[in-house]
């Protein structure tokens, strides 16, 4: 009994790591290809996001301006034809900012150094998926 717990909860730390190890791996494959695209493109917000959480300004207006960025993205990607971000990398990348989003939500009062990482993390994947949807429209 003891044993199979301990291998239930071996294999779950395995799977977190595996997923923070990929989404990190993921991120940096795709950092100077979001850059390039992220001056460009000024209907996102993300770049300044990025930039604001250098200068060390307060999260929660970003954060806003992340959500709003995710939101228009996602919408993008659900009405327009021809645009999807279907493949297991792109659900990674979803699924990191959600988990980032939640871990924002987390450590914003006590912790805010992590919350401003969680945040740089979030414009980060924003700004990869950005430049996949932007790289199949031609834009």
């Amino acid at each position: 009994m003891f044993s199979s717990l301990l291998i239930i909860a071996i294999s779950g730390l395995l799977l977190v790591y595996w997923f923070r190890y990929s989404c990190i791996l993921l991120l940096q494959n795709f950092a100077d290809e979001s850059e390039a695209a992220a001056e460009g493109d000024e209907r996102f917000s993300f770049a300044e996001v990025q930039r604001r959480l250098a200068a060390g300004e307060a999260t929660e207006n970003l954060y806003a301006s992340l959500q709003r960025d995710y939101t228009v993205l996602t919408y993008l990607v659900q009405h327009a034809a021809g645009l999807e971000l279907g493949g297991i990398e792109d659900r990674l990348l979803v699924l990191d900012y959600k988990v980032m989003q939640g871990w924002y939500r987390v450590t914003k009062t006590m912790f805010p150094d992590q919350a401003r990482e969680a945040l740089n993390e979030m414009a980060t994947v924003v700004g990869v998926l950005v430049h996949k949807v932007s790289a199949q429209t031609g834009a």
